[in-house]
């Protein structure tokens, strides 16, 4: 009789831990990731899910553009679609804004962008902003995420290692489904310009980019 309860009790055993090794290899446990509440979106470009429960839609008036509001945390998330994002983020790199992040996710590449800004003109507050960029044959997406100065997530770390994307940026890449959607804006209307006006800013945007840094001072001249 004894040794049929050594028997049951092994066995009992064995199968707490072979559940145990389920749920650590599907990642049920990890401490690495921790389950939050989600806001899921849904519009003619893009679908996916917002970490925080109270996600709150504040622009809807244009249908390729949509921003929305985390008043919890203090994050502002607009969102946008156009034809070419890429020829947006050369003209960013003029301005500073270079070196991002590659990642895929769900069969789509994203650039990711940090930058910092002052809020208004008050250089005691800063901002933090993260830009997503993924471009596909016929349209590119973009997600601009704005941390407010006054937020209570940690933007010590503004890189693929901080709070800022661990927590917010990779969750919402991860469950973003994108669309393909018609009569896209074009980024030279976006500017104003014609499509002629638009490719000769491109052009010197080019040249300084493959180091002709004179390219712009002539087109400010």
């Amino acid at each position: 009789m004894e040794n049929k309860n050594i028997i049951i009790i092994a066995v009992v055993i064995i199968a707490i831990v072979a559940v145990a090794l389920a749920i650590f290899s599907t990642g049920l446990f990890n401490s690495n990731e921790i389950i939050r509440d989600t806001t899921s979106f849904n519009n003619s470009f893009m679908e996916g899910a917002f970490t925080g429960s109270n996600v709150k839609l504040t622009n809807n008036t244009t249908e390729y553009m949509q921003s929305y509001l985390d008043g919890e945390h203090n994050i502002t998330y607009n969102i946008s679609t156009v034809d070419n994002s890429t020829a947006l983020m050369d003209i960013y790199y003029v301005q500073g804004v270079m070196n991002p992040e590659h990642r895929s996710f769900n069969g789509n590449d994203w650039n990711i962008y940090f930058s910092q800004a002052y809020e208004g003109n008050n250089t005691n507050n800063t901002i933090s902003i993260v830009i997503c960029q993924s471009q596909t044959t016929k349209q590119g997406y973009l997600i601009y995420m704005i941390v407010g100065s006054k937020s209570d997530v940690n933007t010590t770390a503004l890189n693929v290692y901080g709070d800022v994307y661990t927590q917010y940026v990779e969750p919402l890449l991860k469950s973003i489904t994108l669309k393909e959607s018609k009569n896209v804006p074009a980024i030279n209307d976006e500017f104003g310009l014609t499509s002629d006006e638009f490719a000769q800013q491109m052009e010197l945007i080019q040249q300084y980019k493959a180091g002709n840094t004179s390219a712009l001072e002539t087109s400010e001249a």
